[in-house]
């Protein structure tokens, strides 16, 4: 009777776990999770939205999203590696500053361009030295550089607006490719996506950064030059946020010091949602891709929509809120899952044994 109740709960166990490995297997991850809300907004949004699934519906939401998706690329690695950087709008607003005050002056465009990059750089040097070397936080870091880099861009621009850029260069970053509706500069933007995938996860610096997020001593103590990852980490995020702010200046042919004013919340909720934990050492690419869309698709249905401007800041963050909870729901509902597939497997052999010391007694 014994045995026959034994093989009934070695099935019962067995089924169970098929069942729960089934579950995992097919149970979508955050970042599935979040390419799958996108799909379904998508066809919820063309649905009900008169000409949004249109070409030029679609040609000006990549042109809204573009700067976010830009600046998610290198966001994503400096969380991945444990740190943050709040400044990356002050640099392109900064940057977006210095490029129109150069070009009223008369200098050509394509050194001023240049002089853009090297703003980025010198930016992303300043949070890279302070937090590397001096040991600082980067939260309190570049909260400060958001402050001086905006102080700063006003101090250059003033309340002025610059316009009157080049035609030929305002024409491209606002043109398309034949009737698709797609920005031409989507292909720079392509080339930037793929760089950052490519240097996350495929090269031994990439798979440095997911150490140095789960712990800083171990990444040492396999060869790891911590301070030499985050520093460039953070000269190759202001750069991308000083192409932004030539981006930015260009599409609205204004450059101005409060450009890409907030942009830095919106980034940093697409990258989380798009499952990068806010604690490092985990997340991908394609999930941040999808937050970005995600995020961007969600505004501009909003606008369409005719919903006030209000409601946007709402969704942005109770996305940002949500993105910060996700993961802490997912590791409770885990560990809830463990114990109680422990739990299942522990009255088998104390059955076993009392069904012994009865035996043995009789």
């Amino acid at each position: 009777m014994s045995e026959a109740l034994g093989t009934t709960e070695t099935t019962r166990d067995t089924k169970t776990t098929r069942n729960t490995e089934t579950v995992r297997k097919y149970l979508p991850g955050r970042d599935a999770l979040t390419i799958y809300s996108l799909l379904v907004v998508v066809i919820v949004a063309s649905a009900t939205i008169p000409r949004f699934a249109s070409p030029v519906t679609v040609g000006f939401l990549l042109l809204d999203v573009i700067p976010i998706l830009m600046l998610a690329m290198p966001m994503a690695l400096v969380i991945i590696s444990g740190e943050i950087d709040l400044s990356v709008a002050s640099t392109a607003g900064l940057t977006s500053a210095i490029m129109g005050v150069l070009y009223a002056a008369g200098w050509d465009i394509w050194t001023v361009l240049g002089i853009c990059v090297i703003v980025g750089i010198v930016a992303g040097a300043v949070n890279g030295f302070l937090i590397t070397t001096l040991g600082l936080p980067s939260l309190a870091v570049t909260i400060g550089t958001l402050a001086l880099f905006r102080g700063l861009a006003l101090v250059v621009i003033g309340d002025n607006a610059v316009a009157n850029f080049p035609p030929g260069l305002t024409k491209f970053f606002t043109s398309k490719i034949g009737a698709t509706g797609i920005p031409t500069v989507m292909i720079g933007v392509l080339v930037i996506i793929v760089f950052f995938a490519v240097l996350l996860h495929f090269t031994p610096f990439g798979r440095g950064l997911f150490a140095l997020g789960y712990s800083t001593e171990a990444a040492t103590f396999v060869g790891i030059r911590v301070g030499h990852a985050k520093f460039w980490l953070f000269v190759g995020t202001g750069v991308v946020a000083s192409l932004v702010g030539i981006y930015w200046t260009l599409r609205y042919s204004s450059a101005r010091s409060d450009n890409a004013t907030g942009i830095e919340l919106t980034v940093i909720a697409a990258v989380l949602l798009g499952g990068v934990s806010i604690f490092g050492g985990k997340g991908a690419l394609p999930g941040v891709i999808a937050g970005v869309l995600l995020i961007g698709t969600l505004n501009y249905g909003l606008r369409l929509a005719k919903i006030p401007d209000v409601a946007l800041n709402i969704v942005t963050g109770s996305l940002l809120v949500l993105s910060v909870v996700a993961p802490s729901v997912f590791s409770w509902a885990k560990e809830r899952a463990r114990r109680r597939r422990l739990r299942s497997h522990d009255p088998r052999p104390r059955a076993s044994a009392t069904t012994s010391t009865t035996t043995t007694s009789a």
